[in-house]
């Protein structure tokens, strides 16, 4: 009997994609990346031939998909543990970059500017967090 793949997952770059595989790897599972050196190559191109697929046997779905369902989805803090909202109290927080508009972005860009004139680091970028029940946006002070 002939093995197949199946896909389990997509993502949008070959870096996450590795990360997951070695933890299905690590589980016993065969595990088949697709169009990752495509992606590695340009990675531009990830939306338009839909991601890294992540491919396992036919026969390891279920396990594969109950292991990437295990994987935390959302932030952990510098101890390893979940961030909480300071609102509700729930651990969906994701993490995202306060570089939103063009006002924004072109003060990133002169701040690259300047920095790669001047060769002062670090090249500062803000990033908040956002609570996936409540919407609420915040900070952790460090």
């Amino acid at each position: 009997m002939a093995e197949t793949f199946t896909t389990v997952a997509k993502f949008q770059y070959s870096a996450e994609a590795q990360i997951v595989k070695g933890r299905l790897v690590a589980e016993g599972i065969k595990v088949f990346l697709f169009d990752n050196l495509t992606i590695d190559t340009d990675p531009l191109v990830s939306n338009a031939i839909g991601g890294v697929k992540l491919k396992v046997l036919s026969t390891d779905v279920i396990k594969a998909r109950h292991i990437l369902e295990s994987i935390a989805k959302y932030s952990i803090d510098d101890d390893g543990q979940p961030v909480v909202c300071p609102n509700c109290n729930k651990k969906e927080i994701e993490i995202f970059s306060t570089i939103t508009n063009l006002k924004s972005l072109l003060a990133f860009i002169f701040a690259l500017v300047a920095n790669l004139l001047t060769s002062v680091l670090p090249i500062y970028t803000k990033h908040k967090y956002r609570c996936n029940n409540c919407k609420t946006e915040f900070e952790i002070s460090k």
